[in-house]
């Protein structure tokens, strides 16, 4: 766990610098947000013989996004830093074709540490996350573009999202009623065994 842990950061953190080396650039954008370094040290002779070791963040410690997206946090909406980490997860999201989201961003200010990472089942590129791909399915319906996402020139997640909605309607409306039923029922006794436990 500890080993993933540090894999998922660190991952987290490549993305970070290509996006920061994207944004900076732009007039207006500002400072961007840094996921911090996180180390695996081996202790052969203790009981716990790994153990990680990151940067103390020391000032109010604010999640700016939670793994699920189900959560509404003023702090993520209306600060620089959450916008910022909610714009992250657009591009991320973007760069991937929908394949990975960064999730958990949390920290002081700038400075995120702890964040997970939603990959379908199967990975992205050999890589596979810590979180449930219910999380990207959840991402995509919820987020909000900011003035920071425009400045990139992401592409709105709204359109696409209702247009596949109206499209998944008009499909139901030509099935007979049994079938949809049938179909509805599996999917939400499936929903709760989607999500991968963790230890946070």
């Amino acid at each position: 766990f500890v080993m993933q842990e540090c894999y998922v950061q660190n991952t987290a953190r490549e993305y970070a610098k290509i996006y920061a080396a994207e944004a900076e650039p732009l007039e207006g954008f500002g400072e961007v947000p840094e996921i911090i370094p996180v180390f695996l040290v081996h202790r052969p002779a203790n009981n716990i013989p790994y153990a990680t070791v990151e940067e103390e963040l020391v000032g109010e410690f604010v999640k700016y996004s939670v793994r699920d997206g189900k959560e509404v946090n003023f702090l993520r909406r209306d600060s620089e830093a959450g916008q910022k980490c909610c714009t992250f997860q657009h591009w991320v999201y973007e760069k991937t074709n929908g394949n990975l989201l960064v999730t958990d961003l949390q920290g002081v200010g700038m400075k995120l540490t702890d964040v997970g990472i939603a990959t379908p089942a199967k990975g992205y590129r050999g890589f596979k996350g810590n979180c449930s791909i219910s999380f990207i399915e959840q991402f995509r319906a919820l987020h909000q573009c900011n003035k920071y996402c425009e400045m990139l020139g992401l592409k709105s997640l709204r359109t696409t999202h209702q247009k596949q909605r109206k499209a998944t309607s008009m499909k139901s409306k030509n099935l007979p009623n049994s079938s949809t039923i049938k179909k509805t029922v599996p999917k939400k006794a499936r929903e709760p065994r989607d999500f991968i436990s963790s230890e946070h």
